[in-house]
């Protein structure tokens, strides 16, 4: 039975909530190439959005090692810490909840998974030795960046990062790596989108060092919510281990605390005889509560931010007008 919130079931709310975030994102990145356009070709001002720190995870990172060794919150890219954060934060309760509910790659490789199955008219599923060798890269990728950022790093070397022109320009290199991809760009996004095809969320499911670590900070929380099965009322008809679009076996577990769930309350919805709910311990939650509440812990961090001054970068429209037109030139460099 599908599970609703007036007459909209838990599938039909999500993608509205993933296409519109979807919606947003593509908004901010009009909106960034416009104002970069401002300094580069002189073409109308518009704001510089915050939120296209949202794509610099890494400067977000060095920016929490900072603020962790030495208690300064960063103000060249604020915004990209607030995010990260914010997402830390869904982890600790809702498990990898912003991979399925928030994030628009994972929007995105839903819906190549989908054609994939359409064309091959089946699901596919690679065998289980391959599985779990590709599984790993993405743990090891972010057992690299989490040693070369949180442990090498000292908090003055983050501080001394954070202020290279090069950290500062990260967006508008991210941008320009799009507008002018290379043979390799081009080459590895083709890869990926084949492997999407094949199996699904194949970049969720096998490197995305981001959604690695949500997996481990929601598996070694006390309070995350996890799918609970009523053996009684489960008639073990399998339409729930059919319906994950990330592999999980969840008709043979009691309880769903696998790495790979997204909380995307599919099997929750397909389940005919309503064995499947969401519990946080002896607390029972809906379906439309998980996925509402990681939203709600996103857009209530990014408020706070707004309210206490910690959204917009400290960097003025003369040190822009220094940067943007001097990206191309800048490099990484010791600092």
């Amino acid at each position: 039975m599908q599970r609703f919130l007036g007459d909209v079931d838990v599938g039909r709310l999500r993608r509205i909530v993933q296409f519109g975030i979807a919606g947003l994102l593509v908004f901010v990145g009009v909106q960034y190439f416009l104002w970069v356009s401002h300094f580069r070709y002189g073409t109308p001002y518009v704001p510089r959005p915050p939120s296209v720190e949202a794509f610099l995870p890494v400067s977000a990172l060095v920016a929490l090692k900072a603020w962790l060794a030495t208690g300064v919150f960063t103000t060249i890219h604020p915004a990209a810490l607030v995010i990260l954060l914010a997402v830390l934060a869904t982890a600790v309760v809702f498990h990898r909840g912003v991979c399925s509910w928030v994030c628009p790659f994972g929007l995105l490789e839903e819906y190549l998974g989908r054609a994939g199955i359409e064309l091959a008219g089946r699901k596919l599923e690679p065998p289980r030795y391959l599985d779990w060798a590709l599984r790993s890269v993405k743990y090891l990728l972010l057992a690299f960046f989490l040693k070369l950022i949180l442990i090498d790093f000292s908090g003055r070397a983050a501080l001394a990062f954070l202020e290279t022109p090069y950290n500062k320009v990260a967006a508008v290199k991210m941008l320009d790596f799009w507008l002018e991809p290379g043979a390799w760009t081009i080459g590895i996004v083709g890869f990926l989108v084949v492997g999407s095809f094949v199996v699904q969320n194949f970049w969720c499911r096998y490197l995305c060092p981001y959604g690695a670590l949500l997996s481990v900070i929601g598996f070694l929380s006390p309070a995350t919510v996890n799918v609970n099965r009523d053996q009684a009322a489960c008639d073990d008809c399998g339409l729930c281990t059919a319906a994950c679009p990330n592999y999980v076996d969840v008709q043979s577990a009691d309880e769903v605390t696998a790495l790979e769930c997204t909380r995307c309350s599919q099997c929750v919805a397909t389940c005919p005889e309503d064995a499947l709910d969401y519990r946080a311990g002896p607390v029972q939650l809906s379906p439309r509560a998980v996925g509402l509440g990681v939203v709600a812990i996103v857009f209530l961090a990014i408020g706070l931010a707004m309210a206490t001054g910690h959204w917009h970068s400290a960097l003025g429209y003369e040190q822009w007008a220094e940067l943007v037109p001097a990206a191309d030139d800048i490099m990484h460099t010791p600092y």
